[in-house]
Parts: structure tokens; C-alpha cells; sequence
């Protein structure tokens, strides 16, 4: 079973550009409805393979953009 994780952004414009950003990087994301758990703000949210975790922090960090935060998928 593999482990997942997601990234939260503010926006849906934010989310947009942060898949663009990893599979820039060449990981495979996708986009899932925001988790409620997590968040009830943007609506979407980013699924990668948790082991990318630091290849997708980087990446996002070079985006500039605002991460609301990088959580693990129980």
C-alpha cells in the first residue's frame, strides 16, 4: 500500500500552479478534493507519494507560492 501526502494552498489558482510546479519536477501528483479533516478552505488539494515529500517541498518552495501546509494521508 503506498502512503500518500497532500499539499493545501489557499486558492484553487495556488493548488493550480503548485501541480504544475511538481510535475515540473517530474512527480506524479493529482488533484483530490480537499481532505475535511484538514481543511474546509480551497476545495482542492495535491496527492503525491509521501517518500517525495522533501522533492516536493523543494519544488514548492522554489514556486514562491503559499503553502498552507504538506500533511501526511492516513
Amino acid at each position: 500500500m503506498t502512503d500518500y501526502g497532500v499539499a493545501l494552498f489557499d486558492s484553487p489558482s495556488a493548488t493550480l500552479r503548485g501541480e504544475k510546479a511538481l510535475k515540473k519536477a517530474g512527480m506524479e501528483v493529482k488533484l483530490i478534493p480537499m481532505p475535511r479533516e484538514l481543511s474546509s478552505d480551497c476545495g482542492i488539494a495535491l496527492r503525491f507519494t509521501w517518500s517525495e515529500r522533501e522533492q516536493a517541498e523543494s519544488a514548492l518552495a522554489q514556486t514562491r507560492l503559499a503553502v498552507v501546509g504538506i500533511h501526511r494521508l492516513e
